[in-house]
């Protein structure tokens, strides 16, 4: 099948899923400290 031949095909996009969730999460949580001086 196709995921015999080129198994990094789906191992890829996941990975960048990933990658871009938690870049996301960490901006998140920087601009939310950065934004509100009174969190903790």
């Amino acid at each position: 099948g196709f995921l015999e031949q080129a198994p990094w095909m789906s191992v890829f996009p996941g990975v960048a899923i990933f990658l871009a969730v938690q870049g996301f999460n960490l901006l998140g949580d920087g601009l939310r400290d950065a934004l509100d001086p009174r969190h903790d």
